[in-house]
């Protein structure tokens, strides 16, 4: 008797090396083009079947939910702790914004976490609620100091971003030295009034 005993670790660690590549290539994939990107491209990318994407991760919701933390996730919790630490109101509610912008406009699966073109996907409705908590407490603070036009709400400010993510995802793509003039212009009509003091 010979040769029976191995084939089961050799298929565990064949099957964990399939996941890691499906993970790496889908990282690259939807941190380049978004999360939209067919499955044929990431399977071909990780140098396996279609077919092994679904058996390992279930598809793609599942495949978003592996990989977003990476992708999208740690990237906004960062700017949110920076811009948490800053004291200024004015000053933390403009970092915000420009940072939000920035990640807009170098992730494209940041616009789809926006746009939640995958609804099922827990993990990107947990991101969209994160960010929803971050703009209401930063309006409020900053409408308080005088920092902020006092009509402008989070509303205001969810549909401005959510706006910024429809037009990068299926309209032209700006210069970047065109979009961060728009930024400034966006912030200063939304400046209040001990805003404009500091400023």
């Amino acid at each position: 008797m010979s040769g029976g005993a191995p084939a089961e670790p050799r298929l565990r660690a064949d099957a964990k090396r399939n996941a890691d590549q499906i993970r790496h290539a889908a990282i690259d994939a939807f941190r380049g083009r978004g999360l939209t990107v067919p499955l044929e491209e990431v399977a071909k990318a990780a140098g396996v079947s279609k077919a092994t994407i679904f058996n390992r991760f279930g598809g793609r919701i599942g495949l978003i939910d592996t990989v977003i933390e990476e992708v999208v996730a740690v990237e906004l919790h960062g700017i949110i702790d920076r811009t948490r630490a800053i004291g200024d109101p004015w000053e933390r509610f403009a970092h915000y914004v420009t940072a939000i912008r920035d990640l807009q406009y170098r992730q494209p699966a940041a616009n789809d976490a926006m746009l939640q073109v995958y609804p099922d996907a827990q993990s990107l409705l947990e991101i969209c609620r994160v960010a929803g908590e971050i703009n209401e407490e930063l309006i409020e603070v900053s409408r308080a100091a005088g920092a902020l036009r006092a009509e402008f709400s989070a509303d205001d400010l969810h549909a401005l971003l959510h706006d910024n993510a429809l037009a990068l995802k299926h309209g032209t793509r700006p210069r970047r030295e065109d979009y961060d003039r728009r930024t400034t212009f966006l912030l200063d009509g939304i400046r209040g009034r001990e805003g404009s003091r500091r400023a």
